[in-house]
């Protein structure tokens, strides 16, 4: 199976999903990431530039990470850059990757730039009806980010409603613990949603919704089969 993840900032792949990428490439399957923001500008408490794509680096080889797509659209100003734009990145992306499945944020989370992925990855999707030649998409999946999927104060939108979950394991959870705790300045003491013991404790609360111990949870926004 081919994954590709569609996530607005470093560091945002690992908190959706980061114990189901190191799940899924431990079984061999293909995880590709496109980042729309690579730069530290307007991060609070973050490295420059050059440390934050070398904590990228790291945590992207230790959870398997096939191949990364990078982008340069301005940090928490994504709704200043035309739509068109953010939809033909991702489009690229989908081209080079070739995934069967596409994993992005909810278009109800609290972060703008994680709205503005959203709503470009659902266009972008669709590029297989426009050209034949691209493998059409299996599957669209939304992931939860702590401390901005929960922060979902937009009454108009629907709230992240998992659907889907991937066992993980202790395992998984330590192992998304570490890949986080290469990125400088990610990781915050408790009870802040980005902390060790939040994080152990949402894998086990979704887990115990699918039966399992810990898990990370999805919701399938669409199947094309």
């Amino acid at each position: 199976m081919r994954y590709l993840l569609v996530v607005a900032h470093p560091d945002d792949e690992v908190l959706g999903a980061g114990a189901s990428i190191w799940k899924w490439a431990k079984e061999n399957n293909t995880v590709d990431v496109a980042i729309m923001c690579t730069e530290a500008r307007a991060r609070a408490f973050r490295p420059g530039d050059e440390e934050l794509n070398s904590d990228l680096d790291e945590s992207a080889k230790y959870l398997g990470i096939n191949e990364k797509y990078e982008a340069t659209f301005p940090n928490i100003e994504m709704n200043t850059v035309p739509h068109l734009k953010l939809v033909q990145f991702i489009e690229s992306a989908i081209k080079e990757s070739e995934p069967d499945i596409i994993i992005t944020h909810h278009p109800a989370d609290t972060n703008n730039d994680h709205l503005q992925t959203s709503m470009a990855c659902q266009e972008a999707i669709r590029l297989f009806q426009r050209r034949p030649e691209i493998k059409r998409v299996k599957e669209f999946w939304y992931m939860e980010v702590p401390s901005c999927s929960e922060w979902a104060i937009n009454g108009a939108m629907n709230l992240f409603r998992p659907n889907c979950y991937v066992e993980v394991g202790k395992e998984g959870i330590d192992a998304k613990i570490k890949a986080l705790s290469m990125y400088r300045g990610v990781m915050r003491p408790y009870p802040h949603p980005r902390s060790v013991e939040y994080i152990c404790g949402l894998a086990s609360v979704r887990g115990s919704q699918w039966g399992v111990n810990y898990a990370e949870a999805f919701e399938v926004a669409l199947r094309t089969y």
